[in-house]
């Protein structure tokens, strides 16, 4: 009978003991997620980012190959990210090569849509460097999910405004056709603004940018543009962005539309280009 109750003892203890850490212990997953507003508060301005055109139509480097697409490589002082990867992964990587970018120093790739413009290179990235986090926008289809899997990378769906990185944001899914994310820096100089092929509209894009960070300026707007009616340069105007770098699809009407109305504040983007925004000025 003792020996009954001191096993009955054993198990009351016992169950005492799993009650008390079950009570106490709160499953990583069962807490509570940042709201987006929560991170935006809580990052510093980045003092120094270099924006590296590695895969473009327009070339700014003679000795590196041109291609319909766009890719960007965005260095911060604590990472190394890459924005969209072209549409060939060979055209893609020769150009990081010749200008020194290792692929194994990236850990975030970030897709701005489907097309395979802007996608195509991922896979020939992936077999090259897989220790990295992909960021897609939540429409995409389950192939380039499983795609990404096989290659053994990570992958993570975007739907709403999310912080990507310390000083960088998606603006989440705005509707094109397709849908597509962009990029969002948070520099000293005030917001960059990154798209990858602007089908939501770049005015549009810059206003969403601009209801995220209601209290902040728009610095640079670049990348494509998708071929916009010219009134586009003045709505940029009046939403007072102060540089822009327009791209791969935004067309050479509207791009020398925008040499003549920003003049000094226009920059020469294509694959080669380096542009450096530091907290005193901007290197070109």
């Amino acid at each position: 009978m003792n020996y009954k109750k001191s096993i009955f003892i054993i198990i009351l203890v016992l169950l005492g003991i799993g009650i008390y850490l079950y009570l106490t212990h709160i499953p990583a997953e069962s807490l509570p997620k940042k709201s987006f507003q929560q991170e935006k508060q809580e990052i510093e301005e980045i003092k120094e980012v270099a924006l590296i055109s590695v895969y473009d139509n327009y070339q700014v480097d003679p000795e590196l190959k041109t291609d319909w697409g766009f890719g960007t490589v965005v260095k911060t002082p604590k990472e190394i990210l890459l924005f969209d990867t072209g549409e060939n992964s060979e055209i893609l990587l020769f150009n990081m090569g010749k200008m020194n970018i290792d692929p194994k120093s990236i850990n975030k790739v970030i897709i701005s849509h489907i097309h395979g413009d802007h996608v195509g290179g991922l896979k020939g990235f992936l077999e090259k460097n897989n220790n990295v986090t992909v960021f897609i926008p939540s429409s995409f289809p389950n192939s380039i999910r499983n795609m990404i899997i096989d290659q053994g990378a990570e992958f993570v769906d975007i739907s709403g405004p999310q912080k990507i990185s310390d000083f960088v944001f998606s603006t989440g899914e705005l509707y094109g056709p397709p849908k597509e994310q962009s990029l969002i820096i948070n520099s000293k100089k005030g917001l960059i603004v990154m798209t990858g092929c602007g089908h939501p509209g770049i005015v549009n894009i810059v206003k969403k940018t601009k209801e995220m960070f209601p209290e902040q300026k728009v610095y640079l707007a670049i990348g494509g543009f998708h071929h916009p009616p010219l009134a586009v340069v003045k709505g940029l105007r009046e939403l007072k962005v102060k540089k822009v770098a327009p791209s791969h699809c935004t067309g050479d009407l509207v791009r020398e539309a925008f040499r003549k109305e920003y003049k000094e504040d226009f920059i020469e983007y294509g694959v080669g280009k380096i542009i450096e925004v530091k907290e005193a000025k901007l290197g070109e």
